[in-house]
């Protein structure tokens, strides 16, 4: 099967410069499922193009397969929705996190004292992060 809305895996995974055994792992853990011809060849279509967008945006968002599985695993808008909700608080208690350490980050570079560690606001902030004793 051959047009110009059908794609090999070899066309796709080139497409998005990925290799091949990545989409034949996504196809492992259930994001794709690519109709296959008499002789058994996987072939894709503009779905599939769209599909994969969605799972590296949220490979980029770092979200696991199995997280991304759960908004495109199912055809029910509700459970997607809810999936989607879970994954905004994570993606933005993640975000707080690096806010957070970019600050200290920017802090360390700007401290006047001659070393970082000897600053009394970075010292200050570092404490924070240490847990109290058990």
């Amino acid at each position: 099967m051959k047009s110009s809305t059908a794609f090999t895996i070899g066309e796709l995974a080139g497409r998005f410069g990925l290799p091949t055994h990545v989409l034949r792992h996504w196809e492992t853990a259930g994001l794709l499922s690519p109709p296959r011809t008499a002789g058994g060849r996987r072939y894709y279509g503009p779905a599939d193009v769209t599909r994969i967008a969605l799972i590296l945006q949220g490979k980029e968002l770092g979200f696991s397969l199995e997280q991304i599985h759960e908004v495109l695993g199912t055809d029910d808008p509700l459970a997607r929705r809810a999936a989607l909700r879970a994954q905004h608080v994570a993606l933005t208690e993640r975000i707080t996190s690096a806010e957070a350490a970019r600050q200290a980050l920017a802090h360390a570079i700007d401290c006047t004292s001659e070393d970082f560690f000897t600053c009394p606001h970075f010292r200050r902030k570092l404490a924070d992060r240490i847990p109290a004793e058990r």
